[in-house]
């Protein structure tokens, strides 16, 4: 298995990418720590996955959760080998001009803040392991933003460009630091980037900007993660892959 002996943090993990991720994990031999700011859905996927996984309540934009999800994976596995910052929210699909204050200072400290809060946490416990893997879940929204999304995408912009720095400043401690851009995805934040209902006709609209014809699963992003966090990516740091069926081309 690829990733067995690894201790692993995924957060938002409860649902969506984050489950895919933390349940590929599981299937590739990792310990984890299932991470979510909803309690019923951090359990009911540790409880699947058995074992090897723990659940932990965590808002991912408070340095206190952040230090008792760390703590967690020290306590319950002995330390920490790999990282996951998949948490993340959007605004709906609206107008720049009628984003609340509040909503935005929310996208901000939950995509943009949280990173920064769980590389102060983990970075030291990484270290003790003789180095690790940081993935952060980005969007292709960083890279070709649409309309009605401005605020949300700025703030994956800012993660690609974090984890482009990242990768250098920790590259001498052996950390690698990568991030992954899905494209628009099949899961529960579906309505909110698309703006309108969940019909066939309203993804036709979004489908048809994909070449290979669909949206992105938590599979496709969960086999990505894997090669991330895999020993057999050992020399690769600072790239954002865009797993987007093209969108990106």
């Amino acid at each position: 298995m690829r990733l067995a002996g690894k201790v692993a943090i995924v957060t938002g993990a409860g649902s969506g990418f984050g489950r895919g991720i933390a349940e590929a994990f599981a299937e590739e031999g990792a310990k984890l720590v299932v991470a979510d700011i909803d309690e019923r859905r951090a359990k009911d996927v540790a409880k699947e996955i058995g074992s090897r996984a723990v659940a932990v309540t965590a808002d991912v934009a408070r340095s206190a959760d952040v230090a008792s999800m760390i703590q967690a994976a020290v306590s319950a596995f002995g330390g920490l080998d790999i990282l996951v910052n998949n948490a993340g929210i959007t605004h709906k699909n609206q107008s720049l001009m009628t984003v609340s204050e509040e909503e935005f200072d929310r996208i901000y400290a939950v995509n943009v803040k949280s990173i920064y809060l769980t590389t102060l946490a983990a970075v030291p416990e990484l270290e003790k392991r003789g180095g690790g893997s940081i993935i952060n879940t980005a969007s292709t929204a960083g890279v070709r933003p649409r309309p009605g999304l401005t605020w949300y995408n700025g703030s994956k912009g800012a993660v690609i460009a974090l984890t482009k720095s990242m990768a250098v400043e920790l590259a001498p401690r052996n950390i690698r630091v990568n991030a992954i851009n899905p494209v628009i995805g099949e899961t529960g934040l579906l309505e909110e980037f698309m703006g309108v209902p969940d019909t066939a006709e309203n993804r036709a609209r979004f489908i048809a900007g994909i070449p290979l014809g669909r949206m992105s699963k938590p599979t496709d992003i969960a086999n990505a993660a894997v090669f991330l966090a895999d020993p057999a990516s050992a020399f690769v740091t600072g790239i954002a892959i865009e797993v987007d069926g093209g969108r990106c081309i």
